[in-house]
């Protein structure tokens, strides 16, 4: 009896096991699914001025149920010539007429300089306008110490061929040097438009200033130094950017006589240092600096920074059916930054990290997305998104951090090959015995049990 009931039970696990491979074998397998690319837009971010960031789906292997998709990353800002208003404050005073070498003065020198700045600011450039104006003292002794130690050489323009024939004629007036008059004209010449315009003044000196508008009679006295330092202060709200060249103190610590105090220490109390100016940027430098100074420093001082956009990060995110029916794997690592290693199962993401992308440069990450063998049923016949999202997030020139995003992403389509009355195919045949076998096993079993009863 006991042999009996084992029996029955042996048959009946077979029967189940029969079953169960007829059902398994009635769904459609890894190789009857055909996968396709119903869409294929690209993700694009743009940010800064020009620059992008995009996901694309860059290839796909059908057959093998893959696609590549790639993220990159583009700074494409530029540098361009300034736009707005600078006005050249340049020194005429007696010492600029001073030899450099056999055959140039220090006038020749900076004059020729400033020329070369103008054309160069100007070439091919119709947002710039620049204006000229001159400073010493007075040929009038009367009128020394007020705002005629100055004068205008040209106003706004932007005739670069009037200007060079003005800066040209620049001429010797007085033999003293009053900055804080040449600051006082220049910025009478800035238009009102402060909101389209940038404004910028250069001054261009080889004296440490010795009088000041209304200053108390006494060259290089405290009164001269608090006038012109306080003068060159003011220009934070008039001027976005000044940049001072100092040259020709060929001995800054001897004592600037009547005054008690050296060249130098009149020179850090009203213009600062080269590390920390009192206003813009400071140049304090020899005779043999000078056209290197004004031409390129001076020049690239004016030139809008190449951007750079630090501490990117891009947040590729993929819907749950894609985390769980598709293994994923990088095809390439990524050209700059790092990236986290696998899909983080918490957000269904993986985060891209850049610490610095400068203009110019570029960035590219790709990965695979492949079905499972083992995939799940019911995303067939369902167009299934490849990703959520994705997210760029940066710091901007105010150190502000930005967020954008794109919704935009590529389409699959995972569908059975259509079934057909068996004539051909492996599994097809192999379900018709299977089938075959089961009947035989059945009809057996009844007329063994029939047999026993």
């Amino acid at each position: 009896m006991k042999q009996m009931k084992n029996l029955k039970l042996k048959i009946v696990s077979i029967l189940f096991l029969l079953f169960i491979l007829i059902g398994n074998l009635s769904m459609a397998s890894y190789n009857d699914v055909i996968m396709s690319v119903i869409k294929e837009p690209i993700a694009t971010i743009n940010f800064g001025d020009n620059s992008k960031a995009t996901r694309t789906l860059i290839s796909k292997d059908l057959n093998n149920k893959e696609i590549t998709l790639e993220l990159r990353v583009n700074n494409y800002e530029t540098s361009s010539k300034p736009s707005g208003e600078i006005m050249l404050v340049i020194d005429n005073s007696k010492s600029m007429l001073t030899p450099v070498d056999t055959d140039k003065t220090r006038e020749d020198l900076v004059i020729n300089s400033a020329k070369t700045l103008i054309t160069n600011l100007l070439k091919d450039n119709t947002k710039l306008k620049i204006g000229v104006v001159s400073f010493s003292t007075n040929t009038d002794i009367k009128k020394e110490g007020t705002i005629e130690d100055a004068q205008l050489i040209s106003d706004l323009t932007n005739d670069s061929s009037a200007l060079l024939t003005a800066v040209s004629n620049i001429q010797y007036t007085g033999p003293r040097t009053n900055l804080d008059s040449g600051i006082t004209l220049a910025k009478k010449y800035y238009t009102e438009n402060t909101d389209s315009t940038h404004k910028y003044m250069i001054i261009l000196s080889d004296g440490v200033p010795n009088v000041a508008v209304d200053y108390d009679k006494n060259y290089y006295s405290d009164d001269v130094i608090t006038k012109t330092k306080t003068n060159l202060q003011s220009l934070s709200g008039t001027v976005d950017n000044v940049i001072t060249m100092l040259t020709g103190i060929t001995d800054g610590d001897a004592v600037a006589t009547p005054a008690t105090k050296t060249y130098n220490e009149i020179i850090s109390e009203i213009f600062g240092t080269t590390q920390k100016p009192t206003a813009g940027k400071f140049y304090y430098i020899s005779d043999d600096d000078i056209e290197s100074t004004i031409t390129k420093n001076i020049y690239a001082d004016l030139l809008p920074v190449s951007k750079s956009f630090k501490d990117l990060k891009i947040v590729d995110y993929f819907p749950k059916e894609i985390v769980d029916n598709f293994t994923f794997s990088y095809v390439t690592k990524p050209s700059k930054g790092t990236i986290t290693d696998k899909i983080d199962t918490k957000t269904n993401s993986i985060t891209w990290t850049i610490p610095e992308l400068k203009a110019g440069e570029e960035a590219t990450v790709q990965y695979k997305l492949k079905l499972k063998e083992n995939y799940s049923s019911s995303i067939l016949s369902k167009e299934l998104d490849t990703n959520t999202k994705l997210d760029l997030n940066y710091k901007d020139d105010d150190e502000k951090t930005v967020t954008k995003t794109s919704n935009i992403t590529p389409v699959v389509y995972l569908e059975e090959v259509p079934k057909v009355i068996p004539k051909t195919g492996k599994t097809t045949i192999f379900a018709f015995f299977a089938v075959s076998i089961l009947v035989v096993a059945i009809c057996g079993i009844k007329c063994f049990m029939n047999r026993d009863i």
